[in-house]
């Protein structure tokens, strides 16, 4: 049996007393006060989109509409080759395709892509090149118009000359191989592209240039033109003769500021805005508030990173330095009502089907994570 003195039994019970006092006076509160008052969240109003890489077919909107998607963004098929810009009758074809299987076409597509300049079709915007460079533009300006007419609210493209460059692929969970850029394992040799040297003035000088002129139809017409910022950064002495301007934070912000109008924004690459800092499981939650804040965010490719800028490697959303969950309140803070993309999914050895499967996997993940959110919060 275990004793208690007389002094520890007296130290034990006042302790008790007073717990119990407090206790007591919680018990005794009355039942009907009210919680206090927190401040209304706003609503979660995120969609589930996918972007076609080309146009939109019968399987694939079945595919899409399968999983649960919302939104698309695609490229209307062209019949006459020569042309960079899409008829009303292209865009509505495109449209009605979509709305058959219950998605809404938010994003139409442009001949402004992601590529390395040698691979455009019509390279004249990037490369500034004179009277083929103003054509383009008007036919851009057309696009814009007939998208207005065609029911299509937004246009993506890029400013881009180095395109999208990575370095070996790394092996992820199971077979699966991630896309990755170590940029002290990026070839030294390569040559120049055909824009030759671009300096950062110039490259300035050419996106000031094309914004002046379509930004004000943009406008005119009620059409967003949402640009891809440039993946991944490079070193500010320039790659391949480039000086990329739209590879940091601080670029994408002098961007949006060049016109201050609501249609002129970003298609905001979440992956490439990570791939710019340097600890962007905490920095990159600010970024999306500095451009949400100020409604500059018209899409968003909904993607992770491991690592950081000058490397990193593109996961599966739910193993990356980002935390989902909390870009999605970010989201709702800031008001975004847009779609979120999966981007540059993992693909597999011997998998025919390419980086459907990964896709497959990243709408059932968003899906799951918007409604635990709305529960959550």
């Amino acid at each position: 049996m275990v004793r208690i003195s007389r002094r520890r039994f007296v130290s034990v019970s006042a302790a008790s007393g007073a717990a119990w006092a407090g206790t007591s006076a919680a018990v005794t509160a009355p039942l009907n006060a009210q919680p206090a008052k927190r401040a209304p969240l706003k609503p979660l109003k995120v969609r589930i989109g996918h972007q076609m890489m080309g146009t939109l077919s019968e399987k694939q909107a079945l595919y899409l509409a399968r999983f649960g998607v919302d939104g698309v963004g695609a490229a209307a098929t062209i019949a006459d080759p020569e042309r960079i810009y899409a008829t009303v009758v292209e865009l509505k074809q495109m449209r009605d395709l979509a709305e058959k299987h219950k998605l809404t076409l938010d994003i139409a597509e442009c001949e402004l892509p992601t590529l390395n300049v040698d691979r455009q079709k019509r390279p004249a915007i990037n490369l500034g090149q004179g009277p083929q460079r103003d054509r383009d533009i008007e036919d851009f300006q057309t696009h814009i118009r007939n998208c207005a007419a065609a029911g299509i609210p937004c246009i993506k493209y890029a400013l881009n000359l180095l395109g999208a460059m990575r370095t070996a692929p790394v092996q992820g969970r199971g077979d699966a191989l991630y896309t990755a850029w170590k940029l002290a394992d990026a070839p030294k040799d390569l040559p120049l592209t055909r824009a030759g040297v671009v300096d950062a003035d110039t490259f300035w000088e050419r996106i000031t240039y094309f914004l002046d002129r379509v930004v004000p139809v943009a406008s005119e017409y009620k059409v967003k033109i949402a640009l891809h910022p440039h993946d991944p950064g490079v070193p500010a002495s320039g790659y391949r003769g480039i000086q990329r301007v739209l590879d940091t934070v601080d670029g994408v912000k002098r961007f949006v500021a060049i016109r201050d109008n609501p249609y002129h924004g970003l298609n905001f690459c979440q992956g490439t805005m990570s791939e710019m800092l340097q600890n962007p499981g905490k920095e990159i939650f600010d970024v999306i508030r500095y451009f949400g804040e100020r409604k500059k965010i018209f899409n968003v490719h909904f993607r992770n990173i491991r690592g950081r800028r000058d490397d990193f490697m593109e996961t599966f959303p739910d193993e990356g330095d980002i935390d989902f969950v909390q870009a999605l309140k970010v989201y709702r803070e800031v008001g975004y009502d847009g779609l979120l993309m999966p981007d540059h999914a993992p693909v597999f050895k011997d998998n025919p089907n390419g980086p459907n499967e990964s896709f497959a996997f990243d709408f059932g993940y968003f899906r799951g994570i918007i409604q635990a959110e709305a529960h959550l919060s």
